[in-house]
């Protein structure tokens, strides 16, 4: 009876201790004033004191920190509302879509959309369109590219008045 007490102790001891080492798994996000979505990891710089045993013998890792123009981001799910989502990917500011049909349209066309930068410009958005039947002109992307970048300043401009 002894030993089975003693082995559900150690058992409870151990589980407890070993809970903190997924604290590193956990991301936050966080905005900042400059318009951008910062996504910042648990890691920690090498000479940062270590708050558990698992992360004072595993690998050491710098801090992890993206930014993405958050009003682009919005902009980009907003003008293509009506294509489905697959993937969100916003440690590297990826948006893909599958197939779908804008309002009116005959065509159906996917989409991927790309921000690498935090400032609010054309610079900052690479957006690739591609129909069923091939590739799509470069006048309908950027068109597409436009009317993001409008619907970006029109959500900047309404953030504003608040």
């Amino acid at each position: 009876m002894r030993g089975i007490k003693t082995f559900v102790l150690l058992s409870s001891l151990t589980f407890v201790t070993a809970c903190g080492a997924f604290r590193s798994l956990d991301t936050s996000t966080e905005v900042d004033d400059r318009d951008t979505i910062v996504l910042a990891g648990e890691g920690r710089e090498a000479n940062d004191d270590k708050t558990t045993i698992w992360e004072a013998f595993g690998p050491r890792k710098s801090e992890q920190r993206v930014q993405v123009n958050r009003y682009l981001w919005a902009a980009s799910l907003d003008v293509l509302e009506f294509l489905p989502v697959q993937s969100v990917d916003p440690f590297t500011g990826v948006i893909v879509t599958g197939y779908g049909t804008p309002p009116g349209g005959g065509r159906s066309y996917r989409a991927t959309v790309h921000i690498k930068d935090p400032a609010l410009e054309a610079r900052s958005l690479n957006v690739a369109l591609q129909s069923r039947g091939g590739a799509v002109s470069s006048a309908t992307a950027r068109a597409v590219e436009d009317a993001i970048l409008t619907r970006a300043r029109q959500l900047r401009i309404a953030d504003k008045k608040i």
